[in-house]
């Protein structure tokens, strides 16, 4: 085996060259292999979610305006007189019409009979008349509030001119919120000029008082 420096003959197992010195089997040198760095995943490409917008919301009819709702309302009160009428008719017949002119004539100081009797009679007279009142109130509030929230959506008057009761999305209201409305009225009623209920003319949902305080819509049959 011979140097490949300077070409002297070395002998076997010898680690130097004799005659330059150049090592004759170098250690061989382990390069340094850079630390391993993943590559950088691939972006996904992940498609655009598009949300489709929510058209507003349609009423199933227009609003009903101030004129309609007066009309459906005097066709009601109309209805109402004619009941009241037959309950005072019937009374009439049962016990005659002097029975009425007794109770009117009984009050203290002689009144239209002109004979002084006991206070006890126009106080039950009184009490007939705030017992009547109760008793018409309350059949008024079922009337209104049963009939609104109906499969009919409106008290007769309703139903004549074509309207129905709903909430503010066009539906059928319950009967707590048909009794909401009903008593919502006595407020609108406390109202100067009749204005709580003059506001279904000029609101932009053409809403009375008690409309708005119950979240009610009266709309008109297409």
């Amino acid at each position: 085996m011979y140097c490949t420096k300077c070409g002297t003959a070395i002998r076997e197992g010898a680690s130097f060259c004799t005659g330059c010195g150049q090592a004759v089997n170098p250690v061989p040198v382990i390069s340094q292999q850079p630390a391993y760095t993943p590559s950088p995943a691939a972006p996904v490409n992940v498609p655009p979610v598009y949300y489709a917008p929510v058209p507003p919301q349609t009423l199933p009819a227009p609003y009903a305006g101030f004129w309609l709702r007066a009309v459906a309302y005097l066709l009601d009160s109309l209805l109402f007189a004619v009941v009241l009428g037959v309950f005072v008719a019937i009374a009439i017949g049962i016990h005659g019409p002097g029975y009425f002119r007794g109770m009117a004539g009984s009050w203290p100081r002689g009144g239209f009979g002109g004979a002084s009797v006991s206070p006890i009679i126009p106080m039950m007279f009184i009490g007939t008349l705030i017992m009547a009142f109760v008793f018409l109130f309350v059949i008024t509030w079922l009337y209104y509030a049963v009939m609104e929230s109906s499969a009919n959506q409106g008290t007769l008057g309703k139903i004549v001119m074509g309207l129905i009761v709903a909430d503010m999305q066009g539906r059928r209201i319950s009967f707590g919120r048909a009794s909401g409305r009903f008593f919502s009225r006595l407020i609108t009623g406390l109202i100067p000029f009749a204005i709580g209920y003059i506001m279904a003319g000029f609101t932009e949902k053409k809403q009375a008082l008690h409309d708005m305080i119950a979240s009610c819509l009266v709309l008109k049959k297409v």
